[in-house]
């Protein structure tokens, strides 16, 4: 690719497994040299914390050059950085082919596998990442669990705050009462033999939230695939490894990465496609893995088999058509494009999708949701979180639409959260209803 087209930008393999990846003089280097480019461009001023928290110390410095920063403080600007991807792919003038090869996210990613490797990570913030430990306790203790983790408890948030470093006024999560695995084998589904892209196969990965926090999103996004003629199974073998990502430990997302592929192989051998509902989930399989485990076939082979779920009901309505049946909704919709959805290079397959529901307004805001995962609850993330957000929660409490949704539902959650501070609810059909595939599901009377 030449250095200016409009294709993605090139991205490095991760030369995680190399002594120098975690070297502490050359990983400074970097972060000086990275930084210094930063401080002389700005573009990214405006995406989250990292950037305004550099470009002020840097002002406030003796020298009003990086020079004037003490090294001990870069580590101000790695703790701030949500792993978005924006502005590696929205913003960045340097990223590669240009010969100065910047890549800020991977570049923290590089900074969090040296505070990984040194035992420097959060403690707190790595328990509240072991999804598939949590997870079925979660869902075996729900009541329980649910209770414990609602805002308005002032008896144990203020407990969870002190003991697991989870802010008091986040929304957490849910954990549904049966996994989603279970669900699907209780429920099963009528397949419309007769729509147009009949003879398609496919399997969806459910993901962890999917599994253990909101089945519906998995559940509706197979009676969107049974309605246009495919029989999806549904599969978890365990979690994509995108909360170890954020933790540096890549290790971890490495064994995660060939351990699902290889499970997710004899699918892929009979010639199914992988659809993901979670944008972050489908980011992992489709481009973070192949560059952490470059030599693995069956990691390849998932990569080029796997779609996000809004991009793959698009792909069938542009080549297939849709099965007929789609009715307006009313109330209009709010559809928030997610920073991991902008990262697969893809469109806006959200906004695509929605299109093809009859006589409905759609608002679309692309713009990130200052979520950022496991990062985004801790207490002291939070508010930075809500400030990056505020754009978001500003542009939805404006147009207040009955339906609000994302490819990623923690982002969904922190948008609804945002508006609440701005005295704007949603109610009705569209409280529960977080992903825009579930809203074709909702037109199609599903």
């Amino acid at each position: 690719m030449r250095e200016g087209g409009l294709g993605a930008p090139v991205r490095h393999a991760l030369k995680w497994r190399e002594d120098e990846f975690t070297n502490e003089k050359k990983l400074f280097d970097e972060l000086e040299r990275v930084f210094d480019l930063c401080h002389g461009c700005r573009r990214c001023f405006n995406l989250c914390d990292s950037f305004p928290r550099l470009f002020d110390m840097i002002d406030h410095s003796p020298s009003g050059e990086l020079d004037g920063v003490a090294k001990k403080d870069y580590w101000k600007v790695v703790d701030a950085c949500t792993l978005c991807d924006l502005c590696f792919m929205t913003k960045c003038p340097y990223v590669p082919p240009h010969e100065w090869d910047l890549d800020f996210p991977h570049l923290m990613l590089r900074a969090r596998a040296f505070q990984f490797k040194n035992g420097k990570t959060n403690k707190k913030q790595d328990r509240l990442t072991e999804m598939d430990a949590n997870g079925p306790l979660g869902v075996k203790l729900s009541g329980l669990a649910n209770w414990a983790s609602k805002r308005e408890n002032s008896l144990t948030r203020p407990i969870m705050e002190a003991v697991a470093g989870v802010h008091r006024d986040v929304a957490l999560p849910q954990f549904a009462k049966q996994t989603c695995r279970d669900r699907a084998q209780a429920e099963p589904v009528n397949v419309n033999t007769a729509a147009p892209a009949a003879g398609r196969k496919a399997v969806i990965y459910a993901s962890c939230f999917g599994e253990y926090n909101d089945p519906d999103i998995v559940l509706d996004t197979r009676a969107v695939l049974a309605k246009n003629g495919i029989d999806a199974e549904i599969v978890y073998p365990e979690c994509c490894g995108m909360p170890q990502l954020e933790q540096g430990d890549l290790a971890r997302v490495a064994g995660k990465a060939k351990s699902i592929a290889l499970a997710l192989k004899p699918y892929i051998d009979q010639g199914m496609d992988v659809v993901v509902p979670v944008a972050s989930c489908a980011l992992m399989l489709k481009f973070e893995w192949p560059l952490i485990e470059t030599q693995d076939e069956n990691v390849k082979a998932l990569s080029l088999a796997t779609y996000d779920a809004t991009e793959y009901i698009v792909d069938i309505a542009g080549k297939e058509g849709l099965a007929e049946g789609l009715k307006p909704l009313e109330g209009g919709i709010t559809a928030h494009i997610a920073c991991h959805a902008r990262a697969q290079n893809m469109g806006r397959k959200a906004q695509e999708l929605l299109k093809l529901i009859p006589d409905t307004q759609t608002t679309v805001i692309e713009r990130c949701s200052g979520h950022g995962g496991s990062w985004g609850v801790m207490k002291e993330f939070f508010e930075i979180g809500m400030k990056v957000g505020g754009p978001v929660f500003r542009d939805a409490a404006k147009v207040n639409s009955a339906y609000v949704v994302s490819e990623c539902p923690l982002a969904r959650e922190q948008i609804i959260q945002g508006m609440e501070r701005k005295d704007k609810h949603v109610e009705g059909p569209g409280k529960a209803l977080r992903h825009p595939v579930q809203l074709l599901a909702r037109s199609y009377g599903l």
